[in-house]
Formats: C-alpha cells, sequence, structure tokens
C-alpha cells in the first residue's frame, strides 16, 4: 500500500518553534515530527511515500532526500494551502491504488494496523481511527457520525453543534474514489476545501467507510504545549 503524508502547512500557531521550519521539523523527542510519522508508515507497509509540501519544503527535502529507510519518497507541491482536499488532490498523479493518509502533524501510539488491516478486507471504500472526545471540545475536530455497525454515516467539519463526540484523528485508508470526491467539493465558510466534505460525497455516493475506535493515544501538534505533551508522554513509554 501506498502512504500519502500531508505536510505543506506553516504552523503559525507553533510559532516560534516554526519561524525558521515547517511544523513537520518541529522536533519530538530529538526527531522531527515526519520522522515519527515515516517511521510508522514504513512499518505498516508503505511502499512508496508521497510527501505533500508547502511552506519552508526545502528543510524537508533536504532532510529526507528521495527515500526513507528503503522505501522511495515523492515530493507534491501545495502552493497555497487551501485545505486538506486541495492537499490532497496534489498527490493524485503519484498514487494508483489504495492508500493510507496521514496528517504530518500528528503522534500517533495507537492501532493504525487495525484500519490498513480493514481496507485490505474489500469490505470498505475507506476506513478511519477514530476517537471520543469531551462534548464541548469536539467542535474543533471532523466530527463523525456513525450507524449501528461502525459505519460513518456523515463527516462534519467544526460544527457548532456536533452530532457526536467521535472524531476524526488525521489517520485513514482510501481507494482512488477519493481524488473524485475532492475534485467536486466547493469551498467551506472558512474557504477551504474540506476533506470531510469530500468524505461525505463519498458517503451519499453510496461508498462504505468504517469507524475504527482508537486504541492508544495521539497528539496533533498545533501549539508548542502540545509538542511538549506528546515528547513527555514518548519518554515516559521509552522509559517504561
Amino acid at each position: 500500500m501506498q502512504a500519502v503524508v500531508l505536510a505543506a502547512g506553516e504552523g503559525t500557531r507553533l510559532r516560534p518553534l516554526t519561524e525558521d521550519k515547517p511544523k513537520g521539523m518541529v522536533e519530538v523527542a530529538g526527531k522531527p515530527i515526519l520522522t515519527h510519522c515515516f517511521e510508522q508508515l514504513v512499518e505498516l507497509g508503505a511502499e512508496k511515500l508521497v510527501v505533500i509540501v508547502g511552506y519552508r519544503k526545502q528543510n524537508i527535502i533536504s532532510h529526507f532526500g528521495d527515500e526513507f529507510e528503503g522505501v522511495p519518497i515523492t515530493y507534491a507541491h501545495q502552493r497555497e494551502q487551501k485545505g486538506l482536499a486541495h492537499a490532497l488532490l496534489k498527490a493524485e498523479e503519484h498514487v494508483d491504488q489504495d492508500f493510507m493518509l496521514m496528517l504530518g502533524d500528528n503522534i500517533f501510539q495507537a492501532n493504525l494496523e487495525d484500519v490498513v488491516s480493514r481496507q485490505q478486507e474489500d469490505r470498505a471504500d475507506a476506513a478511519f481511527l477514530v476517537e471520543e472526545v469531551d462534548w464541548e471540545e469536539a467542535s474543533r475536530f471532523g466530527v463523525c457520525d456513525t450507524n449501528d455497525y461502525g459505519e460513518i454515516e456523515e463527516v462534519v467539519e467544526k460544527p457548532d453543534d456536533p452530532p457526536s463526540n467521535l472524531v476524526m484523528t488525521g489517520f485513514y485508508t482510501f481507494s482512488p474514489a477519493i481524488f473524485h470526491a475532492c475534485k467536486l467539493v466547493q469551498p467551506s465558510d472558512r474557504g477551504e476545501y474540506e476533506l470531510s466534505d469530500a468524505i461525505d460525497l463519498l458517503i451519499k455516493s453510496g461508498r462504505t467507510i468504517d469507524a475504527i475506535p482508537m486504541e492508544g493515544w495521539r497528539i496533533d501538534v498545533g501549539y508548542p504545549e502540545d509538542r511538549d505533551e506528546a515528547e513527555e508522554r514518548l519518554q515516559a513509554e521509552a522509559e517504561a
């Protein structure tokens, strides 16, 4: 399976850590966030890494080069940050099979392999790792509404009135059908092409998308304090 990593963001909320580097190059426990991402994707069987770069892209390209642990890396450039669906489309010409998608600002210690296994069963067209959060926090995320079979029926990006407290975590598997859906997405109220809207189009077209409950933890490194928390957790696990 191939893997796509979205790493084009500027990371303004992470400043001053991102004044001279993209957020994927911010170090957590002694190595860049992207190194953590790549290590996990390779362990999950990634045969190719497609990395979407943008802000200070040369920092990433010069650091990792054209391969990681023997797995080839292809870079695609998102010139303007117009949302995750817009970023994902930059990978289309480099992906020709089912693939993993990871947001390049997340640190995971979780059951990612369960998502990959579900995709490989051919029962689902896509699968997401999801987690329950406090209801008051759900409006910060892409919120999933599921049926009794664990299939996602609706995804709403940062809703004022969340239909559930089950949210997407930043790790997904898709078939190439997601690219066509991304092309149909219209800008949201935020002016961005939302991945959640593309997912909703897949659902409305009759595709089956499974929610895989997260076992373990993940941290979306959006602020300096998130970096510190991720570092503390990784170091605690290493010392355990």
